[in-house]
């Protein structure tokens, strides 16, 4: 049961890394980031 709910937990944290991490690979999201963030300022 402890292994089990580790490896879900450990699983589901990669699937949310490879998520975000596929966002950077669009030039769109980049720019609407950059713009959000100076925005800020």
């Amino acid at each position: 049961m402890r292994l089990r709910h580790r490896l879900l937990i450990v699983s589901s944290a990669l699937l949310v890394l490879l998520a975000v991490f596929s966002l950077y690979l669009r030039p769109s999201f980049l720019i609407t980031l950059a713009d959000q963030l100076w925005s800020c300022f």
